[in-house]
């Protein structure tokens, strides 16, 4: 599958309607960027069970500060709607494979628990009742290649 430019409007829609969406985080003049896009379309077309998905952070600067981006590009993975990889610089297609692999791996039921215990733990430290749903900013995170 190709790689899909997504913007603020439908960011949210795309990572609640998907299983699986990587993120890239790019700019036209990042010249890391302009290495990393080819690796991450070839890889796309080998997985057609993931949404690759593509943000310019020049065309969506709300959405790039929203999501936290200081550096790009920047590759996040959602899966379930939690966010579970977030990590700056260009991969090379092994190590792109690796995340979509892990990814793929993860165990829901233990990440979902995971996001949980964090959101109960956070509202008891701020005496809010906890939250029922996980959400994309969960910040629980695949371990780093």
């Amino acid at each position: 599958m190709a790689t899909l430019d997504i913007t603020g409007e439908k960011f949210a829609s795309t990572i609640e309607g998907n299983d699986i969406v990587l993120v890239d985080f790019w700019a036209e003049w990042c010249g890391p960027c302009k290495q990393f896009g080819p690796t991450y379309s070839t890889v796309s077309e080998k997985h057609s069970d993931v949404l690759f998905t593509k943000v310019d952070t020049e065309a969506e600067q709300q959405l790039a500060a929203e999501a936290g981006i200081t550096s790009i590009p920047t590759l996040m993975a959602f899966r379930e709607k939690v966010l579970v990889f977030s990590q700056p610089g260009a991969l090379n297609a092994q190590q792109l494979e690796q995340v979509v692999d892990a990814v793929k791996a993860l165990d829901m039921e233990e990440v979902h628990a995971h996001v949980a215990r964090q959101q109960e733990e956070a509202a008891a430290a701020a005496g809010n009742p906890a939250s029922p749903q996980a959400g994309p900013q969960d910040g629980t995170q695949i371990p780093d290649f």
